[in-house]
């Protein structure tokens, strides 16, 4: 082969490794494939670790970015759910609910705040609307996800609650157990 024609070839494929390298980093790293996606994945890191308030700013950011986007809509509700900010979180459950009306996850967390609002009727319907069109929600947190939380024993899933729910609100006013607050806390979001 010539020596030019070598050099040339050489070149040019070296061109094309550097320009399918760069496009490869553009692409996974300097690019937001979805608009508010990164702020979205900080909110998520925020709300596992607690910070609530942090969480729901960059909750927002996601959805200044995309308001119609329905886990952003969901990460916001269940944020001020964890708030304790229930009417606002309640509207945006609803919210929720409406563009995904399918999706379990969103009756599901509807039901564990209507149960903190004490509107159990309310909650045990949610329950079994989110058990109805997913039955995993009724599987709680997988094993890995409970050992990253640093939580050993298995919360109480909605399933579980909403038989409770029944069976309680069967007896009369003066003997139910409706809520037991240090058991009510481990009851965690559904996140998906």
């Amino acid at each position: 082969m010539d020596e030019t024609l070598y050099r040339f070839l050489k070149y040019v494929a070296i061109g094309i490794a550097v320009v399918v390298i760069g496009v490869m980093i553009w692409d996974s790293f300097l690019v937001e494939k979805t608009p508010g996606n990164a702020a979205y994945q900080q909110g998520n890191t925020l709300f596992e670790d607690g910070d609530y308030e942090n969480a729901l700013r960059q909750y927002e950011k996601a959805l200044e970015k995309q308001p119609e986007t329905p886990r952003y809509v969901r990460a916001k509700a269940r944020t001020l759910m964890q708030l304790g900010r229930h009417d606002e979180a309640l509207a945006w459950f609803d919210r929720a609910v409406l563009m995904q009306p399918y999706f379990g996850g969103a009756y599901a967390n509807r039901g564990i705040l209507y149960d903190r609002l004490g509107r159990y009727d309310l909650a045990i319907a949610d329950y079994e609307k989110a058990l109805q069109l997913d039955e995993k929600v009724a599987e709680g947190p997988h094993w890995l996800t409970r050992f990253l939380r640093n939580q050993p024993a298995e919360p109480p899933t909605i399933k579980k609650r909403a038989e409770y729910l029944k069976q309680e609100l069967e007896k009369p006013a003066d003997q139910r157990l409706l809520r037991v607050p240090e058991l009510d806390a481990k009851q965690r979001s559904y996140k998906q």
